[in-house]
């Protein structure tokens, strides 16, 4: 699984680590997971630093649709995502772009920064 995910309900908080081929259907699954456990509200830290996105424009879209559909959800929490590359950088650039500017979401290279923004630490 190129997806993994913790959802810890007692810290009220998700890391995700992505790495490897990264494809639509583990990010839905992830999606629903946040649902399904009442995790919607949570900070996120999303690593994607070891992640090679294997999504094409159509796969965009139907995150950004799903994107959409989640905004009943409220509040959403915010997402502190870290990338290193250019495809990673991009993709969550456009998932940013998609339906999320009604909370707060920043792309960082390092995870140290994504912990401090999100005050994890």
């Amino acid at each position: 699984m190129s997806v993994e995910y913790v959802i810890n309900h007692e810290r009220k908080v998700v890391t995700v680590r992505a790495h490897g081929a990264v494809v639509l259907e583990e990010l839905l699954d992830y999606f629903d997971a946040l649902v399904v456990q009442d995790a919607m509200g949570y900070p996120k830290l999303f690593d994607a630093r070891e992640a090679v996105p294997h999504l094409s424009d159509d796969d965009v879209m139907v995150l950004g649709a799903r994107i959409s559909a989640y905004a009943a959800f409220d509040p959403r929490g915010p997402v502190a995502a870290v990338a290193t590359t250019a495809a990673a950088s991009a993709i969550l650039q456009r998932y940013m772009n998609l339906g999320n500017a009604d909370r707060p979401m920043r792309l960082f290279t390092s995870v140290e920064e994504a912990r401090a923004w999100l005050k994890l630490d």
